[in-house]
C-alpha cells in the first residue's frame, strides 16, 4: 500500500504539508535520534561547501526548523529562510528568538513562508541557495531546481543535502531496510502514526537521488558540479555554480 503522505502529481504539495504538520513538533528530536545525530554533521558539511563570505546573501529552501540558516547567519551571511509549513517555521522562529545575542543578530536568519517553486524574489537576488533534505519532496524537481538557479547570482552556489542511494548493492539494501522496518517506529513513537516516517523511504524510491541531480544541474549549465558522498552514499550533497 503506498504512503498516504506521497501523491505524486498536484496534491503533492498538499501530502507533504499535512506531513510536516504531524511531525513538526518533534522534527529535531527525531533527526537526532534516527540519523545517531549525524545530521548536524551532514549539514554543517553543507554550509562549508557553501564557501560564506561576510555579508554575502543566502536563501536556504525548505529550511524546516532552521538547522541551515541558523549555521549560515553564524558564518556572516544575511538569511532569508523559506519553507511552505507554518508549523515548522513557527518552531525556526521561536529558536531565533532565544539565540539572538544582540540585536544585529535578531531577524537573521528572517524566515518566511512560501513555496519553493515559486520563489519570492527576483532573479540574480543571491549569493547561495541552499536546500536540505527538501529536494525529494517537491512535486516537480526540475522547477525546484530551476527556480534555486533562477535567483543565484551569476556565479552564485546551488547545494543540495537529501538522503542519498548508495552505489554499492549490499550497502544499499541494508539501508533501506533500516529505512523500512525501523524509521517507522520513530514516527509511530513520537508522532502516533508510522507513516510519518515510512514517508522517507517511499519519497527516496521515487526520488533520483545524487546522479540524477548532477544530471539535471549540467542541463541548466552549472560549472563546477560535485557530488560529495556521505556514509557511503546514505546521503549525499550535490554542488553546483550559476555559470
Amino acid at each position: 500500500m503506498a504512503n498516504k503522505f506521497y501523491e505524486p502529481g498536484a496534491r503533492r504539495a498538499s501530502r507533504v504539508n499535512d506531513l510536516f504538520a504531524a511531525v513538526a513538533p518533534h522534527y529535531d528530536l527525531i533527526n537526532d535520534l534516527q540519523s545517531f545525530g549525524m545530521h548536524r554533521h551532514w549539514k554543517r558539511r553543507l554550509t562549508q561547501l557553501a564557501r560564506v563570505r561576510h555579508g554575502e546573501h543566502a536563501l536556504d529552501l525548505c529550511c524546516g526548523t532552521g538547522d541551515v540558516a541558523f549555521v549560515l547567519a553564524d558564518q556572516g551571511a544575511r538569511v532569508v529562510g523559506l519553507d511552505f509549513s507554518a508549523p515548522m517555521l513557527a518552531v525556526a522562529q521561536t529558536r531565533g528568538r532565544s539565540q539572538a545575542a544582540s540585536a544585529e543578530a535578531f531577524g537573521n536568519p528572517q524566515f518566511l513562508q512560501g513555496d519553493a517553486m515559486k520563489i519570492p524574489f527576483a532573479d540574480d537576488s543571491f549569493d547561495m541557495v541552499t536546500i536540505a533534505y527538501g529536494l525529494r519532496n517537491l512535486a516537480n524537481l526540475e522547477q525546484g531546481l530551476l527556480e534555486m538557479w533562477r535567483v543565484a547570482r551569476p556565479g552564485g552556489r546551488l547545494l543540495a543535502l537529501d538522503f542519498g542511494k548508495p552505489d554499492n548493492p549490499v550497502w544499499r539494501s541494508l539501508y533501506f531496510g533500516y529505512l523500512k522496518r525501523f524509521v517507522p517506529l520513530f514516527g509511530r513513537l513520537f508522532c502516533g502514526d508510522s507513516e510519518t516516517h515510512a514517508y522517507i523511504l517511499e519519497s527516496l524510491q521515487h526520488y533520483p537521488a545524487q546522479q540524477g541531480v548532477a544530471a539535471r544541474l549540467r542541463e541548466l549549465q552549472c560549472g563546477g558540479i560535485r557530488i560529495v558522498t556521505l556514509l557511503g552514499g546514505v546521503m549525499s550533497i550535490n554542488y553546483g555554480e550559476k555559470a
